[in-house]
């Protein structure tokens, strides 16, 4: 009995830490600072976050073709925003957010051929996800990441490919 209850725990636990993204196939590339390229900043669509991009190389050379290739990585850094003394977002002249806290950071990468035991309904497009801290580690979240990419297939299932497109040219 006690070991059932603990594998149903271990289960429960697994699927809330790794809701929205699956760290155990999509790793975290720690030299990503060092080794991508920043190619956008921006203020998140939720208006409670600001938002820096990079891209591997493999992604920044593909972009120029139109098609983002296998082992393209993405990165989203997540920032809190600074807030002023009500509590509201402090913009810059150009409207940014002036960047508080490292809340998050995002990897989506692409391959035509995953693991057998990585669900296809996880991933869009060949691309599949994971959230983590700022430290590496993967991080809780309640995100389903490929069910919001999965209709960007025009754009290379990325809210940002026009930037990387631009940024590569």
């Amino acid at each position: 009995m006690k070991k059932t209850i603990g594998l149903v725990a271990l289960v429960a636990f697994s699927f809330i830490v790794y809701a929205g993204g699956n760290p155990e196939f999509v790793p975290f590339p720690a030299d990503y600072k060092e080794k991508f390229t920043r190619y956008h900043s921006q203020n998140r669509a939720n208006n409670e976050q600001v938002a820096d991009m990079y891209a591997n190389d493999i992604a920044v050379q593909s972009a120029r073709s139109g098609k983002l290739a296998d082992g393209s990585v993405v990165i989203m850094e997540i920032y809190k925003p600074a807030v002023d003394e009500e509590g509201k977002p402090v913009s810059d002249s150009n409207g940014m957010f002036r960047k508080d806290k490292l809340a998050a950071v995002a990897v989506m990468e692409r391959r035509s051929e995953w693991s057998a035991e990585f669900p296809e309904s996880d991933r869009a497009g060949g691309w599949g996800f994971a959230i983590y801290d700022p430290s590496g580690n993967p991080k809780e979240n309640d995100l389903e990441c490929a069910a919001c990419h999965t209709p960007l297939a025009n754009q290379e299932f990325m809210f940002t490919y026009s930037k990387l497109a631009s940024h590569a040219e």
